[in-house]
């Protein structure tokens, strides 16, 4: 069975409007002339199971959706979200429900031959207006100080100044000195854009030339899309989930869906390797509890935990004391603005894990000069 949390403003009976989703969202109400199918039709009505405190659980039958995301949604929340308010607040799904991550945490790991630390990602910066060369200028110049995985901006599309097969395979040329020279690998994962139609062939088209990870508008492409390529064999690197329009679904106190339903439980039973999300102490306004819960709902199905927005190295301490070490760290400005470069914004995080590590003070006077001293000059700590 499948259960959902829904929380109703204070004026509404929560009663009343939990029955109505129980029926209207299910087998709907019938008369005589189908009274000789009321077992088989009452087995696919949903049952309130409790109300309290104006927050109603109501559990549904699995066999009415179609065991993905979209047949999930319209059930529990799709004509009923243009006729009351009211906001989903959990959904509990059964284990084998949805898509699984083709490497997770442990896959991820593995790629990057990195077992006991947290990973840093940075972002391409500027977001437009750079050509595939320049991308692979900023790529070499911090891949080489040491990070673990960049990505496209959400914003970047198969654009006419950068063509996301051309800022492939300018950057693939990057990773494979790098690969050379160090031995270590650097993910690099490539947004995927266009028409539905295209968007499958041109993920394998990326893959086959070279592409090591993928990045995912899912909100404004469809969990249809990440689905698909979660479950395609073609597709055998990691795909990083973003979370660009989760606001216009989440963000209203009375309506919707919370954050920890899109951003974790959707996100982990659609197939994602990693999913972003805002961290509460950075430069977005986010529940911490909210963070909480999308993290462990992450963990649960072995999927990295991405908190992002305003990351930069002063806040490792309280990122660390929240994730521990199973975390993707993920940073633009906050490698990209270094006071001396993006290269010194790599190692301004990696001092900050060392000097963890070493249960060392972050206060600025304490600091020896360096990349991490000159980031907590300018972010803070």
């Amino acid at each position: 069975m499948i259960e959902v949390d829904y929380r109703f403003p204070p004026d509404v009976d929560a009663q009343l409007q939990a029955k109505i989703i129980a029926i209207g969202q299910t087998a709907g109400s019938w008369d005589q002339r189908f009274s000789h199918r009321d077992r088989q039709l009452e087995k696919h009505l949903a049952e309130v199971v409790q109300v309290d405190n104006n927050v109603a659980k109501i559990r549904f039958p699995v066999f009415n959706t179609e065991n993905d995301i979209a047949s999930l949604l319209t059930m529990i929340f799709g004509k009923y979200s243009m006729a009351g308010r009211a906001k989903v607040i959990g959904v509990h799904l059964p284990d084998s429900y949805g898509t699984r991550p083709k490497l997770g945490i442990t896959g991820i790991r593995e790629k990057l031959g990195v077992s006991a630390r947290p990973l840093i990602m940075a972002i391409f910066k500027p977001a437009l207006g750079l050509s595939a060369a320049d991308h692979a200028d900023i790529l070499k110049d911090v891949a080489f100080a040491g990070l673990d995985i960049i990505k496209d901006d959400e914003i970047m599309g198969d654009l006419a100044v950068a063509p996301t097969k051309d800022r492939l395979l300018a950057c693939r040329r990057v990773l494979d000195e790098v690969r050379e020279k160090t031995g270590r690998t650097v993910l690099y994962a490539v947004n995927v854009t266009g028409l539905a139609d295209h968007l499958l062939s041109k993920a394998r088209l990326l893959v086959n030339n070279g592409a090591n990870a993928l990045l995912l508008n899912v909100l404004t492409y469809g969990f249809s899309v990440l689905e698909a390529l979660a479950a395609d064999p073609e597709i055998n690197v990691p795909i990083f989930a973003h979370p660009a329009f989760a606001g216009a679904m989440c963000a209203s106190e009375d309506t919707g869906l919370s954050y920890s339903v899109v951003l974790g439980t959707l996100m982990a039973f659609a197939g994602a390797d990693a999913v972003l999300y805002p961290a509460s102490y950075g430069s977005l306004p986010f529940d911490p509890n909210e963070e909480s819960q999308i993290k462990n709902i992450l963990r649960v199905r072995n999927i990295f935990p991405v908190p992002s927005a305003g990351i930069h190295p002063g806040i490792i301490p309280r990122a660390l004391a929240d994730y521990g070490q199973d975390v993707i760290l993920n940073a633009g400005t906050g490698i990209m603005d270094h006071p001396d470069g993006s290269a010194s914004g790599v190692r301004a995080f990696f001092e900050a894990l060392e000097r963890v590590k070493e249960g060392k003070s972050f206060k600025k006077e304490s600091l020896p000069d360096g990349a991490l001293r000159r980031a907590v000059e300018k972010w803070g700590s």
